[in-house]
């Protein structure tokens, strides 16, 4: 059984739902610390002149320390009527703009206070155009104790898996003689690494811009996008 372990983003690339696509459970890192300057509230969409950036404002004053699960979006700035306006401007003439653009306007202009809702709410949306079926799990709803390699390690254990796939960033930070250790004492945890080849495929507004948000591909080529994000599919097994 092969899992993923990964943070909750807005409108992810297609690695993203490359792992999604490649474990039998996905579980959403929920309750680690936000960065600032990450993908959990941001992403790029292609306007003529190159990618612009899409950020849901939160609020962060005084609160260094807060976890993604307690982040507030910031609903006193019209962030809402900014991503519709971006995106009906830009993709208007997408060939699969007039299916998606109100299903995606309709969840854009819910209720949403935390971020990881609005977050997660996109990614099965995506996921279900994508034609992903994977189940999704909350970290915070495994009750798993630990930091780290260790609380990635339980996690593991937990769900029964003995295949962890990991995202590529990992590398600098995964312990990999943990896992290796469990492969020798427990039946083990073998971990595998993404290095994914970004597929390249049609786009409006000029040359092709990779690694923006999925979102481009699906107003593309909706019924392909699953096909195309597993095309760029590698993996590297990286414990013996």
């Amino acid at each position: 059984m092969r899992i993923a372990v990964l943070q909750p983003g807005y409108l992810p690339w297609l690695g993203f739902f490359e792992q999604m696509l490649s474990v039998d459970v996905f579980v959403l890192y929920d309750d680690v610390q936000y960065d600032r300057r990450g993908w959990r509230n941001r992403n790029r969409l292609k306007s003529p002149n190159g990618p612009v950036w899409l950020t849901v404002p939160v609020i962060q004053k005084g609160k260094y320390h807060q976890i993604i699960r307690d982040v507030i979006i910031d609903n006193s700035r019209p962030w809402r009527k900014k991503h519709i306006g971006t995106v009906e401007t830009f993709y208007r003439k997408a060939p699969y703009f007039e299916r998606l653009f109100p299903e995606f306007s309709e969840i854009l202009n819910r209720d949403w206070e935390y971020l990881w809702e609005l977050d997660l709410a996109l990614i099965r949306w995506m996921s279900g155009i994508i034609g992903i079926g994977t189940p999704i799990k909350l970290a915070s709803e495994l009750h798993v104790p630990g930091t780290k390699s260790e609380r990635l390690l339980e996690i593991c254990h937990k769900l029964g898996a003995d295949e962890y796939y990991s995202g590529a960033a990992a590398r600098h930070y995964l312990d990999l003689s943990l896992f290796s250790a469990s492969w020798e004492v427990a039946g083990g945890v073998k971990v595998h690494f993404q290095e994914y080849n970004h597929p390249v495929y049609p786009q409006l507004h000029g040359q092709f811009v990779s690694h923006l948000s999925t979102l481009d591909l699906l107003m593309i080529a909706a019924p392909e996008a699953g096909k195309i994000i597993q095309s760029g599919s590698k993996w590297v097994r990286a414990n013996p």
